[in-house]
């Protein structure tokens, strides 16, 4: 069934509610218009994404609407739908993608630099503006080792969705789609936005390449230890943390009471396992020994992440602990699986390797 959207003004005034009144919709000018929406305000399609390049020329002579990066340097071709046919905007969607995937590192790096001068921005180098938008180094992530495609319409059509369902659910194709509706409210117009399919599931479906196999049942987590976190704390009061964007923090709600982690922190090693105790919640709502952590012996001050607003906030979820071990005496070698997500599922063959192993080394049962 094709994607519909509709907004309804509820007005309330002294505990009484009026008649719903719906919104008329108004037909976009043209998707044009909806790519010039999204390079001014990436946000409106994916606030965790960086622009890197519009119309991007392709080797066989064709335009890429638009290219953009994850925080995992993962590459997003969005493409607009504009009057192409459900099957047409598809397979360019992917032809786009076969190309995309063939391109270097200095070829993303250039891409940037002419889109960033092409609009004025402010930070010309690609590595400055990674730097800036995900808090982290460029050349701590492997660029351009998956990418996703998304196609934006104003309409969204019942064959265009058959297609990327069974590319997604039969093939493992990251493909998605967004729709976009706009409507009017006497002078005020509104957009709003609907995915096809969750951009989570799609991120988790690109996380990692080479040979799958069906998910182990165990999730593997990314402790990343810096300013905002340290895993002494977390080991000593049972819990997990993200923050600092809601691309780090949102995967944590694929969390849920039972489920087993294994944690890891990037460039240093495996340092626990254990199994999820409660749902996803904000630093200042977590207690542990009936105290908030900023009432607690802790090796870092929490008092800076209190307050900040949701997008942004530092989250835990609770966990009892199998094993530890502080990072100092972290588990690497090579052969282990590793990702920039918080938290995944993943498919990839080396996954198994990974659990079977730490459970030799860390003496843990499969319970």
């Amino acid at each position: 069934m094709a994607i519909q959207q509709g907004i309804w003004r509820i007005n309330a005034d002294n505990n009484t509610v009026s008649t719903p009144t719906w919104l008329e919709t108004a037909r976009l000018d043209d998707e044009n218009q909806l790519e010039e929406l999204i390079v001014q305000d990436v946000s409106i399609i994916n606030a965790d994404w960086l622009l890197i390049g519009r119309q991007v020329r392709t080797s066989f002579d064709k335009r890429i609407d638009l290219l953009a990066l994850d925080a995992n340097g993962s590459v997003i071709i969005i493409e607009l739908k504009r009057d192409k046919t459900p099957r047409d905007v598809v397979a360019q969607t992917i032809d786009y993608a076969s190309w995309v995937e063939t391109m270097q590192d200095n070829q993303l790096v250039d891409c940037y630099v002419e889109f960033a001068e092409r609009h004025a921005l402010p930070i010309k180098s690609l590595d400055a503006a990674f730097k800036t938008k995900f808090g982290q180094p460029l050349a701590d992530v492997s660029l351009n080792d998956s990418h996703q495609m998304v196609i934006v319409a104003s309409e969204l059509d019942a064959s265009t969705e058959r297609i990327i369902t069974y590319l997604n659910d039969r093939h493992g194709v990251g493909i998605n789609a967004v729709f976009f509706s706009a409507f009017t409210d006497g002078d005020n117009r509104y957009l709003s936005r609907a995915w096809m399919i969750d951009p989570q599931e799609t991120q988790q479906l690109v996380s990692t390449r080479g040979a799958r196999e069906p998910w182990n049942g165990e999730f593997y987590v990314s402790f990343g230890q810096d300013q905002r976190r340290n895993w002494e704390d977390a080991r000593r009061y049972g819990y997990i943390a993200a923050g600092g964007g809601q691309w780090y923090s949102n995967t944590l709600n694929m969390l849920a009471e039972g489920d087993r982690i294994w944690v890891n922190i990037p460039k240093t090693g495996y340092v626990g396992v254990g199994i999820v105790t409660g749902e996803r919640q904000r630093l200042s709502d977590f207690t542990a020994e009936g105290k908030g952590l900023t009432e607690l012996p802790t090796q870092m001050d929490y008092q800076p992440f209190i307050d900040e607003p949701d997008e942004s906030a530092e989250y835990v979820v609770p966990v009892r602990w199998q094993h530890t071990v502080p990072a100092s005496e972290a588990f690497s070698e090579t052969g282990l699986f590793g990702n920039q997500n918080t938290v995944c599922k993943p498919t990839a063959t080396k996954w198994r390797h990974t659990v079977e192993r730490l459970k030799s080394i860390w003496m843990v049962t499969s319970d």
